[in-house]
C-alpha cells in the first residue's frame, strides 16, 4: 500500500487540508476497511478498479470515478474489486462550500458525482485532464488550476461559519458551541442554518468528528497509555462518555477498534 500525501498551493491552503495519493495492487484476500468521519469533505478521483461502499452487510454500490464524498455522521466500509490507483482532495471543513452552490447537507453521507456539481462539460473536462496526465504533480497543477478560477468567481462563505469552524479546530473540537455565542439563541439558529448549507452537518456532529480525529491520533500512535487518558485529554467528561461517542461515530468501540483489520485503512490516515 502506497499512501502519500502533498501540500496545496498557498492561496489554497486555508481552504484545501492537503492532497492525498494510494495506490494498493489487488489481492483476492483484501478485507472491507471502515472509513470514518473526519470533519471533512474530500473530491476524488479513481483511476483503478471500482470500489464498492457497502449500505449494509451483504449489499453495496460502486463509487463513480470522478465523484465528492460530502460529510460523514457515520462509519461505512468499502472494498476495491481489483487495483486501487486514486487522487484526491481532501478539503477542510469550510472549504469546499466556496466552489458549489449546492447545499452542502444535500451531499452528507453520500457520494456525488462531480457532474451533478461542476455541470457535465466541465465535470468531464476535468475528468480527462486528470486521466491523461502524467503524475501526480501534474494532477495537482490541473486540480488548483481549476479550483482558483472557481474561486476568483465566488462569494466566501460567512463569517459566522467561518469563525465557529476555525475555533472548532483550534479546540480539536471540545468548545461548546453555546460558549461561542455567548448563549445567543439568535445566533445558534442562524448558525445552525447556515452550517447545514455551506458545511452540510450541525456545528455539535461537526465537532465530534474533529475531536474523533484527535483521539484516533494519541490511540494509533500511542500517545497515552491508558483510555481515561486519552478521554481527559481530549476533554471528555469521563471514559464512558468518550467510548460512547467513539462507538456512535466508528461502529466499535477504542479497543475493538485497535484489534479489527477492517481498520488498517483508516489506521493508516491517522499515522
Amino acid at each position: 500500500m502506497n499512501y502519500q500525501t502533498y501540500k496545496p498551493h498557498k492561496d489554497l491552503e486555508s481552504i484545501v487540508k492537503f492532497y492525498w495519493t494510494m495506490e494498493v495492487p489487488f489481492d483476492p484476500k483484501n478485507q472491507k476497511q471502515k472509513i470514518v468521519p473526519d470533519g471533512c469533505i474530500e473530491m476524488t478521483f479513481n483511476f483503478g478498479d471500482k470500489i464498492k461502499r457497502y449500505i449494509s452487510e451483504t449489499d453495496f454500490i460502486l463509487h463513480p470515478n470522478a465523484m465528492v464524498m460530502g460529510q460523514r455522521t457515520k462509519s461505512f466500509d468499502i472494498l476495491p474489486v481489483g487495483n486501487v490507483d486514486t487522487f484526491a482532495i481532501c478539503f477542510y471543513p469550510i472549504g469546499f462550500a466556496n466552489f458549489v452552490k449546492t447545499p452542502l447537507e444535500n451531499l452528507v453521507d453520500k457520494e456525488t458525482p462531480i457532474s451533478e456539481l461542476f455541470g457535465q462539460a466541465e465535470a468531464y473536462e476535468l475528468e480527462q485532464q486528470m486521466i491523461q496526465a502524467i503524475n501526480t504533480r501534474q494532477r495537482i497543477e490541473i486540480v488548483e488550476t481549476f479550483l482558483l478560477k472557481i474561486l476568483s468567481e465566488k462569494n466566501t462563505i460567512s463569517n459566522i461559519v467561518k469563525t465557529t469552524v476555525e475555533a472548532l479546530l483550534k479546540t480539536n473540537g471540545t468548545t461548546p458551541i453555546n460558549v461561542l455565542l455567548n448563549d445567543d439563541i439568535s445566533k445558534r439558529r442562524q448558525l445552525e442554518r447556515h452550517f447545514k448549507k455551506q458545511i452540510g452537518i450541525s456545528p455539535k456532529q461537526l465537532g465530534k468528528a474533529i475531536r474523533l480525529q484527535t483521539t484516533l491520533n494519541l490511540l494509533l500512535n500511542k500517545k497515552s497509555e491508558t483510555l481515561t487518558e486519552i478521554a481527559y485529554e481530549s476533554d471528555y467528561f469521563d471514559q464512558n462518555h468518550f467510548i460512547k461517542d467513539f462507538k456512535d461515530l466508528v461502529g466499535v468501540t477504542p479497543k475493538e477498534f485497535l484489534a479489527n483489520e477492517h481498520m488498517a485503512l483508516s489506521a493508516l490516515f491517522y499515522k
